[in-house]
């Protein structure tokens, strides 16, 4: 397991004030009440602990195949429906969505190969990730990789904790099944816009890894 570089500068602001305020708590805080100091101590490692574990990168055995549309985040399917998608499609869509809790994996990977026909950065508000209208008033990110196969739609969508999407490809890239797209930073939802009737392999409920489960067929 590797750390994700976007947590370099969280985990070094972490650890600063992890040391620093039980250095404060140390020399200012009574010996007779060392136990609060022992109490503060333990939050601020939890909280560290926490921010390291946010930030993970584990290793896994990525799951590969043409006719195979893989998730591209981990988390918690929370929609499985057929929806009109507005922004590039404008006509009837298969909306697959999966809630990112502030304890998964936080790496977001393309779920097919491709080219990037599309990619649109949009500033928003912060509402909470499963809200109704987060797809459409949230700070979010929208993505099509398209392929002979046809074309796929992904929006990253921050949640009310979420203040940062982080993306890392641009229209006109080539990008490989499972590699990198992007980041999003202390909660969020991804959804997967796919054509009606595409056959979809997970069910509202199932909590899925990012470049292993597999989300639906072409």
């Amino acid at each position: 397991m590797k750390i994700h570089r976007e947590g370099y500068k969280y985990i070094l602001i972490a650890t600063v004030l992890w040391l620093g305020i039980a250095w404060l708590c140390a020399h200012f805080i009574p010996p007779s009440f060392s136990w609060v100091t022992g109490i503060i101590t333990f939050l601020l490692f939890l909280i560290w602990f926490w921010v390291v574990a946010f930030f993970r990168l584990p290793n896994r055995d990525m799951v590969h195949g043409e006719e195979k549309i893989i998730c591209p985040a981990d988390g918690k399917v929370v929609v499985i429906e057929e929806t009109f998608e507005p922004e590039y499609f404008k006509d009837q869509r298969l909306q697959v969505s999966i809630f990112m809790s502030p304890i998964n994996v936080h790496v977001n990977r393309n779920p097919v190969s491709g080219l990037i026909r599309y990619m649109k950065y949009h500033p928003g508000n912060y509402l909470v990730a499963w809200h109704p209208k987060s797809s459409t008033e949230n700070e979010r990110t929208t993505l099509v990789i398209g392929n002979d196969r046809g074309d796929i739609l992904l929006r990253q969508i921050a949640g009310a904790l979420a203040r940062r999407i982080c993306f890392y490809v641009k229209e006109g890239d080539f990008v490989n099944q499972n590699e990198e797209f992007g980041f999003i930073r202390f909660g969020s939802r991804v959804d997967i816009y796919l054509a009606v009737g595409t056959k979809v392999d997970v069910k509202i409920g199932d909590v899925v890894k990012g470049g292993v489960t597999l989300l639906a067929h072409y």
